[in-house]
C-alpha cells in the first residue's frame, strides 16, 4: 500500500519530493511503499540539494521526509548513542552547522543534532552501555551494581519521552563522566544525511559529510552569505543542475508576514538602500512586528545580540552594553551573554577538546555566563540551543576594547574554551540562528551600500540585510541611530529553564 505525504505539497515541493524519493529508492529505501532493503556497500553516492529563500517550505519538506523515512523503518541517529550495527539497519541523521540551527529544527519536532556530534562519537563505559542497549531495545534489562530498579525505571521513562540516552542515564543519577569515557572520530559510514542551513558549510565540512553519507541531501538558501574565504560560493553551487531542486513559491507570505515581505523585496535589482529604509518605515507604521527604532534596546541584547556588519561597531556596542549594566572591569556578571570562539588546547589534550565540542561548545555557540566554578578558571555556563545546556568548563573570556589591539581578559584558565562577548555579533556569525526578536544595526548596512561592494553578483548590503532580517521570528527592530537605551531590569538567568537533568562537562563539578 502506498504511503502518501501527510500534507498537500505545492507543485515545486512535490517535484522535489518525487526526485528525492527516486534517489532514496536507488539506495534501497522506498518511502512511497514504506519499506527498506539492506544498504548496498557498493551503492553509488547520491548528493542532492533543495534550495529556496526564507519561507519557501524547505524545512516543511525536510520534516515530512523525516516522517516518511521513519515510517519506512529508517532509524534516526542522534549522535548521543548508536546501537550495534546490523546489516538490515538503515539510518538517517538530521544535521545543522550550529547548536542554534539544530535547536530550531528540534522545536519543530525534527530530531536534529550538530554536524560535530556526528563526526565524533561518544565511547561508553561497557557497564553502562548495557543500559543504553536495553533502552534502544537491543538487549535485556540489565542489573547494574549501584543502580536500583527505581533508577532504571526513571531512565526508561525519560527515554520514552525524550529519546536521549545521556538524558536517560542522567535521570538514573549518573553524570556524563560516569558513562562516557571519551570521544573518537567516526570510522564507520552512516546512511542518509539531511543537512539544514547548508549555505554555511565550508568545503572541508562538505567533504567530511560526503565520506560519511552515501546519500546526502542539502537544504540551503542561496540568498544568504557564503562561508568566509569561499569567494561567495556555496557547496551546492558545485552540483549539476539535475541535482538541485529549487523551491520558488514563498508559502509563509500567505500569512501576511511583513518581515518576510521586506526580506524578499531585496531581490528587486532596482531597489536602493534609501528606498528600502522607507519600506521598513512604512511597514512599521502599519504592523508592530516591524519597529523602526531610534535606539538599540539594551534589554534585548542579553538574549538576542544586535546584528552588525563591522567589527568596530560590534566592539563599541558590547562595551556600551557592559557600561549601562555597570559591569565591573575585572570580572563578568551573572547573565552576561558570550559567544564561543573555539577551543585552546594543545594536541595532547585532544580528548578534552572533543568532550568540550561534543557537549555544544563549538565555534559560534551562544552561551550565558552563570558564574564562576569551584576551581580557578572554570565557568558555569548555559549553552543556548543544546539539549543538555548546563555545563562547567575551563574558560578564557576575551572582551575587545575600542581602539585597543589586545582584548581585556576578565576570566581566564590556562587553557580551555574561549569566548567573546555576545551582546552584539556580526551578521556572518548570526547565520543559522534565529531569535524571537532581532535588532539590526542599519547604519552599518548604509556604510556597506555606500561602499558599493558586490558579492556573487548582488550588492553586499542586500545580502547582509536579507540574512539579518530573516533571523527574526516574531519582531524585527531596524535601528537607524547610534544610541542605546537604559536597562529596565538587572541581568538575570531565571528565564533559562532546564527541561532535563543536568550533565557536567568536566571532572570539576556538577552544575547546579
Amino acid at each position: 500500500m502506498s504511503i502518501l505525504p501527510a500534507m498537500t505539497f505545492s507543485d515545486d515541493q512535490a517535484e522535489a519530493h518525487d526526485a528525492i524519493a527516486e534517489a532514496l529508492r536507488g539506495s534501497g529505501i522506498d518511502i512511497d511503499e514504506g519499506k527498506t532493503l539492506a544498504l548496498r556497500e557498493s551503492a553509488k553516492p547520491r548528493i542532492m540539494a533543495v534550495t529556496g529563500k526564507a519561507g519557501s517550505g524547505k524545512t516543511l519538506l525536510l520534516s515530512e521526509l523525516v516522517k516518511t523515512l521513519r515510517h519506512a523503518g529508517v532509524e534516526v541517529v542522534s549522535g548521543d548513542y548508536e546501537g550495534r550495527r546490523r546489516k538490515d539497519r538503515r539510518t538517517l541523521a538530521i544535521l545543522a552547522p550550529t547548536n542554534k540551527a539544530a535547536s530550531v529544527l528540534r522545536m519543530r519536532g525534527v530530531p536534529a543534532t550538530t554536524i560535530h556530534r556526528i563526526l565524533y562519537t561518544p565511547v561508553y563505559d561497557p557497564e553502562y552501555e548495557r543500559i543504553a542497549e536495553w533502552l534502544a531495545r537491543n538487549g535485556d534489562r540489565p542489573e547494574i551494581e549501584g543502580l536500583t530498579d527505581a533508577a532504571l525505571d526513571r531512565a526508561q521513562a525519560f527515554y520514552a519521552t525524550n529519546a536521549s540516552i545521556p538524558g536517560a542515564l542522567a535521570a538514573a543519577g549518573l553524570r556524563g563522566s560516569d558513562f562516557i569515557t571519551g570521544w573518537k572520530r567516526r570510522e564507520d559510514p552512516l546512511d542518509v544525511g539531511f543537512i539544514d542551513e547548508s549555505s554555511m558549510l565550508d568545503d572541508r565540512q562538505f567533504e567530511d559529510l560526503a565520506e560519511i553519507f552515501p546519500t546526502l541531501l542539502l537544504f540551503g538558501d542561496p540568498a544568504q552569505l557564503a562561508p568566509v574565504n569561499q569567494s561567495g560560493a556555496m557547496v551546492f553551487d558545485r552540483l549539476a543542475e539535475t541535482q538541485i531542486k529549487h523551491l520558488n513559491r514563498v508559502h509563509r507570505q500567505a500569512a501576511d508576514n511583513p518581515i518576510l515581505d521586506l526580506a524578499h523585496a531585496l531581490a528587486d535589482p532596482q531597489l536602493e538602500f534609501p528606498d528600502f529604509e522607507r519600506m521598513v518605515e512604512d511597514a512599521a507604521r502599519t504592523d508592530d512586528r516591524v519597529v523602526y527604532g531610534q535606539r538599540v534596546e539594551v534589554d534585548l541584547m542579553a538574549r538576542s545580540p544586535v546584528l552588525v556588519w563591522r567589527n568596530a561597531t560590534r566592539v563599541r556596542l558590547i562595551n556600551a552594553f557592559r557600561s549601562v549594566y555597570g559591569a565591573p572591569a575585572d570580572r563578568l556578571m551573572e547573565g552576561e551573554p558570550l559567544i564561543c570562539d573555539g577551543i585552546e588546547l594543545p594536541v595532547k589534550h585532544r580528548k578534552k577538546r572533543l568532550d568540550l565540542e561534543a557537549r555544544g561548545l563549538i565555534k559560534g555557540a551562544q552561551v550565558i555566563y552563570l558564574g564562576p566554578g569551584r576551581k580557578d578558571g572554570f565557568s558555569r555556563l548555559h549553552v543556548i540551543g543544546t539539549e543538555d545546556p548546563r555545563v562547567s568548563a575551563a574558560s578564557i573570556v576575551k572582551i575587545e576594547k575600542p581602539d585597543e589591539e589586545e582584548p581585556f581578559i576578565p576570566h581566564a584558565a590556562r587553557m580551555g574554551a574561549t569566548f567573546l562577548h555576545g551582546a552584539a555579533v556580526t551578521i556572518h556569525k548570526a547565520q543559522g540562528s534565529q531569535w524571537d526578536e532581532v535588532q539590526v544595526f542599519a547604519p552599518d548596512l548604509y556604510v556597506a551600500a555606500r561602499m558599493g561592494r558586490v558579492e556573487a553578483g548582488q550588492p553586499l548590503w542586500k545580502r547582509l540585510a536579507y540574512v539579518a532580517i530573516t533571523r527574526a521570528q516574531s519582531r524585527l527592530y531596524w535601528v537607524v541611530r547610534n544610541r542605546l537605551s537604559k536597562p529596565t531590569q538587572e541581568l538575570q538567568v531565571a528565564d533559562l529553564i532546564v527541561p532535563a537533568p543536568l550533565l557536567t562537562l568536566s571532572e570539576e563539578e556538577p552544575v547546579r
